[in-house]
C-alpha cells in the first residue's frame, strides 16, 4: 500500500518559509479510491506529485510498499521531453519499463489519437496534447495506482468520456489519487476525500460529507473575499 507520514512541504513566499500543509499522513490500500479537494493554490497538485516522487518532501516520507507501483502524475507533462518526438518519448519509456515498442506506440496511437503529431517534437504540442500522450502513455502501461490531476478535463467531451472509461471502469479495481474541481466525479468515484485548506488537511470517510464541508469553506472563502473589494 501507500503509506503518508507526517508530510509537510513548504516554498519560500516573501522571503519566509510558506507551508502548504504539515504532519500530514494517510494510507492508501489496494483498490482504494482517495479524492483531493481544495480550492487553486492549497497543493492538491503539489501532493499528487511528492505522492508521485516529483517533487521531494520538505519533512516526512511517502512509502510504497509490497511492490505496488504508481503512475506518474496523469495530466503532468513535466516528465516528457521537449525536443524529442512523441514518437521517441515512447520508444524511452518503453525501455525504461522493459515493454516491447511496438505494441506500446500501438496502444497509445490508439487512445492518444495524437496521429502524426507523435511524429513532432513534443515543444510544438499544446497543454492537452502533452497531457494526452502521457495519459495515453499511462494507460498502455499497467500500474497498481494511478495519480490523476485533472486529465479527465483535457480533450473533447468525447476523449473525455474514453478517459472516464478507462479510468472508473476498466481499471475499478486498481487504487486511484484524484485531484479534481468536479465534486459529482468525486462523489461518484471515491472511496474517502482529503479536504486541504490553508495548511490544514482533513481525511473524510464519508465523501459526501466531505463535499458539503467544502462547500461551506468555499462559501466562507467567497464572502470574505467579497468583502475584501
Amino acid at each position: 500500500m501507500l503509506i503518508v507520514e507526517n508530510l509537510g512541504k513548504r516554498f519560500p513566499l516573501n522571503g519566509r518559509p510558506h507551508w502548504l500543509y504539515r504532519g500530514l499522513s494517510f494510507t492508501v490500500a489496494p483498490g482504494e479510491r482517495i479524492g483531493l479537494i481544495g480550492r487553486n493554490g492549497q497543493g492538491k497538485s503539489t501532493l499528487i506529485k511528492l505522492v508521485g516522487g516529483v517533487l521531494a518532501p520538505s519533512e516526512g516520507q511517502v512509502r510504497w510498499t509490497n511492490g505496488m507501483t504508481c503512475s506518474w502524475p496523469l495530466g503532468f507533462g513535466g516528465g516528457v521531453g521537449g525536443f524529442m518526438t512523441g514518437i521517441d518519448n515512447i520508444r524511452l519509456i518503453s525501455r525504461l519499463y522493459d515493454k516491447p515498442f511496438k505494441g506500446l506506440v500501438d496502444r497509445v496511437d490508439e487512445f492518444a489519437e495524437l496521429g502524426e503529431a507523435l511524429r513532432e517534437p513534443i515543444k510544438f504540442y499544446s497543454s492537452g496534447m502533452r497531457a494526452r500522450l502521457a495519459f495515453g502513455v499511462s494507460i498502455a502501461l499497467d500500474f497498481d495506482c494511478y495519480l490523476i490531476d485533472e486529465v479527465i478535463a483535457v480533450g473533447d467531451a468525447s476523449f473525455t468520456k474514453r478517459c472516464q472509461e478507462e479510468l472508473f471502469d476498466r481499471r475499478g479495481h486498481k487504487a486511484f489519487i484524484i485531484a479534481s474541481h468536479s465534486l459529482d466525479i468525486l462523489e461518484q468515484q471515491c472511496d474517502r476525500a482529503l479536504i486541504i485548506d490553508n495548511g490544514r488537511a482533513k481525511m473524510f470517510d464519508d465523501v459526501a460529507m466531505a463535499v458539503e464541508v467544502y462547500t461551506a469553506l468555499w462559501e466562507e472563502h467567497h464572502n470574505l473575499d467579497a468583502l475584501r473589494i
